[in-house]
């Protein structure tokens, strides 16, 4: 495969579409506007790189035989789709849900961090989903294996530390993108409310 020219990592937020083949169609979407092509240029698909089906699993995207790293998220009325020169894990969540849910997945470090703040438990949940959708195995993995610090940037997972971009778009909704420390462009936007 031939290597794309893209420099940054670009997530496309929107709204969800009504079923799979429309989140299809954004997927392709947002390939082909991050790569600069059309989108009859663009193929896409999933694969489980555990069993090898086609109807689940990481995303995967190629233009003119060039691979891109994609990515995808969805929450309540949102939908990130991350576009990569490689390797890439995106997660959008609204922090409403992170504060309702029932979540045992933080590290002592992660809940000394945030101080019980909401917010930055939310940013901690969807940097560990970034992080494992870029590892590849996502909640295969025992979400409290990731330590993140927000304020840092950084996640350590493995004993190794991985970069982390972690926006808020919205009032009620945080973005994280996993991507070895890329640069991020947010294009579209999606209402704060849950």
């Amino acid at each position: 495969m031939g290597e794309s020219g893209l420099q940054t990592v670009v997530v496309t937020l929107c709204a969800p579409g009504p079923d799979r083949a429309a989140d299809r169609e954004a997927l392709i979407a947002a390939v082909a506007s991050a790569s600069g092509s059309e989108t009859a240029e663009v193929r896409a698909g999933r694969v489980c790189p555990h069993c090898g089906g086609t109807d689940h699993g990481r995303p995967w995207a190629t233009v003119h035989g060039t691979g891109y790293g994609v990515s995808v998220s969805r929450t309540t009325g949102a939908v990130a789709i991350a576009v990569a020169p490689g390797s890439v894990g995106v997660d959008v969540e609204r922090v409403s849900r992170v504060a309702a849910a029932p979540l045992d997945a933080f590290t002592s470090g992660e809940r000394d961090r945030s101080a019980g703040e909401v917010g930055l438990l939310a940013a901690c949940w969807a940097a560990k989903e970034a992080v494992l959708k870029r590892d590849g195995r996502g909640l295969r993995v025992d979400p409290s294996a990731v330590d993140v610090d927000v304020a840092a940037g950084s996640a350590r997972f493995e004993g190794v530390d991985h970069a982390v971009t972690v926006l808020r778009p919205a009032a009620d909704l945080v973005l994280v993108v996993a991507a070895g420390g890329l640069p991020v462009v947010v294009e579209g936007t999606v209402s704060g409310g849950a």
